[in-house]
């Protein structure tokens, strides 16, 4: 199990209109691939996911998988929102990302505070 947090390019606050459509779009892609959300939730620039994969597919391949097809089907679908935000290229998530494997902390108590996130 990891948790990973994604942010927001440049910190925008654009999850407050579009958390929503994101975490469906996550649970989408989670739903063809081969990990599992557990729980999600959004703030006003980033959000937090506590995932369940098979050790077989590396974290990189799951933050890959989230953050490339999550920022073609907004830019395909919301583009003339996401233009007033980014207006030189089509991106979405901050290069970067956390992630830690829950080791030592129950998943009760990482998704409490996922929950508690927002």
């Amino acid at each position: 199990m990891y948790h990973l947090i994604f942010v927001c390019k440049y910190r925008k606050h654009i999850l407050t209109d579009l958390g929503d459509i994101v975490k469906q779009k996550f649970y989408n892609i989670s739903n063809d691939s081969d990990f599992k959300i557990i729980e999600m939730e959004v703030d006003k620039d980033h959000i937090h996911l506590l995932i369940l994969s098979n050790p077989k597919i590396s974290v990189l391949q799951i933050v890959r998988r989230l953050k490339q097809l999550s920022t073609l089907y907004l830019w395909n679908n919301y583009s003339d929102y996401l233009f007033k935000y980014f207006w030189k290229s089509k991106t979405f998530w901050s290069d970067g990302y956390f992630v830690c494997s829950i080791g030592n902390v129950s998943k009760d108590i990482i998704k409490k505070y996922i929950e508690n996130q927002g």
